[in-house]
């Protein structure tokens, strides 16, 4: 048997060395790391042109003193630098004082819309944690609010809180005689209360689905112990469901609070373009500084404002939340 040596100054690689196995394979490695970029592409452009572009072009337009008269080329319209923002932080003048007062408006709206929301789905999910008959078709009846669509839900509840012939005052005046006489629900202080009402009717679903969803992840094992050492509901509500849902409800009330703060869908289909003064939320407000006033300007610069705001109070949030995470994980 003979054997081929080698030529002289060439050397076999082993079939096993890095060398080898890489040259080949180069290409195909650079398409795998590849496509998951190229497949979330047409995700981030469509992303960059609905949410990114009109968010700078509302930027621009906040430093411009854009009215009706610009609208077909508002890039002419003169540059006013940080007048719009001035004239909204005014607080003395008309627009700052009705901006301020929306503000505050929105502020109380939504910290009790949030911490309804939170309290009534938290204990809905609690007690649909036991076994019991018609559980699911309970469950299904619950959801039913977040099923439904916006705009269908709130023409709903416009019609029953009508004056003359809605069902709320059919309820609380003509039937159990609550009141001395039928109350406008969609006019003056009673307006706010109606919006509440709609909001939270609309959003606990959601915070009863995700707390459902965070209770799965409980072992029974614990409240089967707790029971044996003798606590009660309420206790291994405090001591057990709470302390496990920690993490579920810090998202659950940051998603909250940024939905409702944001609402614009509610009170525009429940008052129209001009919603009551106790019920101006600042999403309203600045629709109407836009395109009822036509300072397009001025309400860009609204809608910075409270850009940044939430932006602030979403750091605020999560450095908190965060900070709570680590020490009560130490």
């Amino acid at each position: 048997m003979t054997t081929t040596a080698p030529e002289a100054g060439t050397r076999a690689a082993p079939e096993n060395s890095p060398g080898a196995a890489r040259g080949p394979r180069r290409p195909g490695r650079i398409r795998r790391i590849a496509l998951p970029y190229l497949l979330l592409l047409p995700a981030l452009l469509l992303e960059l042109l609905v949410h990114l572009v009109p968010m700078v072009i509302g930027i621009a337009m906040s430093f411009k003193e854009l009215t009706q008269f610009y609208i077909r080329d508002w890039g002419t319209a003169p540059w006013s630098g940080l007048g719009n923002y001035k004239l909204s932080m005014d607080f003395n003048g008309p627009v700052g004082e009705a901006l301020l007062h929306s503000f505050l408006v929105t502020v109380s709206f939504t910290l009790l819309s949030v911490g309804l929301c939170w309290l009534i789905g938290t204990a809905a999910a609690v007690y649909m944690q036991d076994t019991f008959r018609g559980r699911g078709l309970l469950r299904a009846i619950f959801l039913v609010p977040y099923a439904l669509p916006v705009y269908a839900a709130v023409i709903t509840w416009a019609f029953m809180f009508q004056h003359d012939n809605g069902l709320v005052n059919h309820v609380l005046h003509d039937q159990l005689h609550l009141t001395d006489k039928p109350s406008f629900w969609l006019l003056g202080d009673n307006s706010f209360y109606a919006l509440l009402t709609v909001s939270v009717w609309k959003g606990w679903p959601f915070a009863f689905l995700i707390v459902m969803a965070g209770l799965q992840n409980i072992p029974r094992e614990l409240y089967e112990a707790a029971a044996l050492d003798g606590a009660g509901l309420w206790q291994q509500i405090r001591r057990i469901t709470l302390p496990s849902l920690r993490p579920v409800n810090q998202v659950l009330v940051l998603v909250l609070f940024l939905w409702t703060f944001n609402d614009f869908n509610t009170p525009y289909v429940l008052f129209g373009k001009s919603a009551p003064e106790a019920a101006d939320l600042i999403s309203i407000h600045i629709y109407q500084a836009s395109f009822v006033t036509w300072n397009f300007g001025t309400g860009s610069a609204m809608s910075v404002l409270l850009l940044l705001f939430l932006l602030v109070v979403t750091g605020v949030y999560l450095l908190v939340t965060s900070r709570g995470r680590k020490t009560a994980d130490a």
